[in-house]
């Protein structure tokens, strides 16, 4: 009785060392203090190993459960991680990642400097984009194609612009993103 007593008279946090569910990181449209990863999406809080144990277990539960409602991750898509940048990806849901993919595809069919493809996303307001070649870099040496090509889209008025190399080897279908 007297050691029950002892145990609830402490907080909950002293009773068990710290020991806590991780936070799952909500990307926030804000720019304020929140971190951001090399790519400038935004970025969990580090933890401790314990926790990134616990973290890990429970955060693949729940995008098995998010799997299964249909619901994706940030991370682009099999079907456009060779058109988009982790850094458009992260602000788009899968279907803007699609049409995000489509309007590079269709700007870099001509393969001309300036040739632009715009789109406005059918799941959310106020989310549009665009993809527009700005260089050509032929590689003679290796008759590898290459381009520049400029990202922006916009999400709730924030603007965000990613830059991407895109090559296509010699009789290759299209460009894909390089690292």
């Amino acid at each position: 009785m007297i050691a029950a007593s002892i145990v609830s008279a402490a907080p909950a946090h002293a009773q068990f060392g710290g020991l806590g569910l991780p936070s799952i990181p909500v990307p926030s449209s804000s720019s304020g203090n929140a971190a951001k990863s090399s790519d400038g999406c935004p970025k969990g809080e580090s933890k401790s190993a314990g926790s990134s144990i616990l973290g890990g277990f429970l955060g693949r539960a729940v995008n098995k459960a998010a799997g299964s409602a249909g619901i994706s991750s940030w991370v682009p898509s099999a079907e456009v991680a060779d058109q988009l940048t982790n850094a458009i990806a992260c602000r788009l849901d899968p279907e803007e990642q699609k049409q995000a993919a489509d309007a590079t595809l269709e700007a870099t069919r001509g393969e001309t400097v300036g040739s632009s493809a715009s789109w406005t996303s059918q799941s959310r307001k106020n989310v549009s984009g665009s993809s527009t070649v700005t260089a050509r870099n032929d590689d003679r040496a290796t008759g590898m194609k290459c381009i520049m090509v400029t990202d922006v889209i916009i999400v709730n008025g924030e603007e965000t612009t990613a830059n991407k190399k895109m090559c296509k080897p010699p009789g290759g279908a299209r460009y894909s993103l390089m690292a």
